[in-house]
């Protein structure tokens, strides 16, 4: 009698197992995300200071390159996109999911991306400064399965300096 209740429990838990297994959802697709930011340098510092103040409307464009290796495979992908600074003076590209691509787990990612200027709406300040990104921070979420790439933020400058409201500043 014990061999059987064994043996019944043994099958029972068999099967649990394998309902539990194909209960579980797929492995959720990870996701990649571009963000920076375009800044007004009102005192041309080369830097955000108290003067600056974000740009919507301007265009930027985006070139992103990922190269992902496994033992089997390298997969290259490349993205070039333009987008427009929201009211924030940010600009954002969802990269949608690649099949064997995971940029939280799983193979080596390699990426590069980066950001240029292209246009200024703002008539007060049209100046290109600080051009094309050249750097970036790469965040992950295991909880959300998401990488942002965050890039250096980029500018423009009046073609005129306001003496008064820079006068702490050096000249251009």
């Amino acid at each position: 009698m014990d061999t059987i209740i064994r043996l019944l429990l043994l099958l029972a838990s068999s099967f649990m197992h394998l309902f539990s297994a194909i209960a579980q959802p797929p492995n959720p697709i990870s996701r990649i995300t571009v963000v920076g930011v375009v800044f007004c340098d009102s005192c041309s510092s080369n830097t955000f200071s108290r003067h600056s103040y974000f740009l919507p409307g301007v265009e930027v464009n985006i070139e992103c390159k990922f190269k992902a290796q496994s033992p089997k495979t390298t997969e290259q992908m490349s993205v070039s996109v333009n987008r427009t600074t929201d009211k924030y003076g940010v600009y954002k590209l969802e990269i949608p999911h690649v099949d064997g691509v995971d940029c939280v787990e799983g193979l080596a990612i390699e990426s590069l991306c980066q950001a240029s200027l292209v246009g200024s709406k703002s008539k007060a300040c049209d100046v290109p400064g600080l051009k094309t990104s050249t750097n970036q921070i790469t965040v992950k979420s295991k909880q959300d399965n998401l990488c942002i790439y965050s890039l250096n933020a980029l500018s423009y400058r009046p073609s005129k300096r306001n003496a008064t409201l820079c006068r702490n500043h050096k000249q251009w």
